[in-house]
């Protein structure tokens, strides 16, 4: 059964930090604005909704107890619908829209709503813990590092130097102030109130058209001092000992921003959209997931993407724009760089680099992002892929019907 996508939604991005415009809006009511614009913007009757799949990387307090159904019922959603709270990394909020794509596909389901959330300015990112990053046993068994590292480590297996790094990044800035200047992202970015409906925040808050090479350069690589000092770039290269060092060349300036946001899309069958008078946006036609080397840890968007060719019979040319997460500058350059893809055809609208990567919520945002350039372009074919920590990799494709 096709599976269709009829809207997608999305907050504005704010920095996560105490400062940040969003810091006073708890994480539910992210999710409660979009379950509401949803429904009135569609005059949807919530009744007809299955389920909410809502990711989250960090589901403790105020973010636990099942955010989903809490803002379902929060939202005025009929109580028959369900909601769950699900975490594979920073490709929840991808893997919540293609667990809800295989329940309607299978028939079991009709209409979903699907996306993520993340306050990381409120429930700060780690604080959840996990054996993973925590266990002497595992770290040290499995050569597990910060990711900060293994992008350093990609970046000095692979070749890439700070300055290839930076030009990615002030690439990413620009691109996305293009893109909220000439109002790309109008249609789908919902702004957030107070409880007097006074606008918080109404555009992704980190965006600096201003930067530079020349600004980035000053930024101190982040990672370096952790590496060397906690001995984590010893226990990276006993995995990789053709190695002699790790070069750290990522920093603040290019990797992705630590921000709150969230995002919801609405996916269903085609009787279901025809039943309450929908217009379907695009279909989902594929989706993946893979396990790739847990050290090096970032390099899975690319064998996801190979599998997911694979299983379609596509070409790599048959696609017409990727959104490619930019945990960190390295990770889209080496996809670029594997498939032969030209740089207008990816993160056209700039990047997490610029606009922040709200961990649960990214893999919406991005799917959101891609299905309104397609539609503004008038193109056919688009791959949303990310990187996953513990080394995975996710990708789903999408046709515009």
């Amino acid at each position: 059964m096709d599976v269709y996508i009829y809207e997608a939604l999305r907050t504005p991005r704010g920095k996560g930090k105490t400062d940040g415009a969003l810091h006073a809006t708890q994480p539910v009511h992210l999710l409660t604005t979009l379950l509401r614009e949803l429904k009135e913007r569609l005059q949807l009757d919530t009744a007809e909704v299955d389920d909410f799949i809502a990711g989250c990387v960090t589901p403790i307090g105020e973010q636990g107890a099942d955010i989903a159904r809490t803002a379902v019922l929060a939202a005025g959603y009929a109580e028959t619908v369900t909601g769950v709270q699900i975490n594979r990394f920073c490709s929840s909020g991808l893997e919540a829209i293609n667990m809800a794509a295989a329940y309607i596909a299978s028939g079991q389901a009709q209409l979903m709503i699907a996306g993520g959330v993340e306050s990381m300015s409120r429930v700060p990112m780690g604080s959840d813990g996990g054996a993973l990053f925590t266990s002497p046993e595992i770290v040290g068994g499995l050569q597990i590092v910060p990711q900060g590292i293994s992008a350093d480590l990609i970046a000095t297996k692979y070749g890439y130097d700070r300055p290839q790094l930076d030009a990615f990044a002030v690439e990413s800035h620009q691109r996305a102030a293009k893109a909220w200047a000439e109002g790309y992202f109008k249609r789908s970015v919902v702004p957030i109130k107070d409880i007097l409906g006074h606008v918080i925040l109404d555009k992704d808050e980190t965006v600096r058209p201003d930067t530079s090479l020349e600004i980035m350069s000053t930024l101190p690589p982040s990672f370096a001092m952790m590496g060397q000092m906690a001995g984590l770039d010893a226990l990276a290269i006993e995995k990789y000992p053709k190695l002699e060092r790790i070069e750290h060349v990522h920093h603040a300036g290019n990797s992705s921003g630590i921000v709150d946001g969230a995002a919801v899309v609405l996916l269903g069958s085609k009787a279901i959209g025809e039943k309450l008078g929908l217009k379907p946006r695009a279909r989902i036609k594929a989706f993946t997931t893979c396990g790739s080397e847990p050290t090096i840890m970032l390099t899975g968007p690319i064998p996801a993407t190979e599998k997911l060719l694979k299983r379609t019979g596509m070409q790599i040319s048959d696609i017409d724009l990727f959104e490619v997460n930019e945990a960190f500058a390295v990770v889209p350059l080496l996809y670029m760089d594997t498939f032969n893809i030209p740089h207008d055809k990816v993160n056209v609208n700039g990047g997490a680099i610029a606009m922040g990567h709200p961990l649960g919520a990214t893999g919406a945002i991005l799917l959101n992002t891609l299905i309104d350039e397609l539609e503004r372009r008038q193109l056919a074919t688009g791959l949303v892929t990310l990187c996953i920590g513990g080394g995975m990799g996710i990708a789903t494709l999408v046709e515009m019907v």
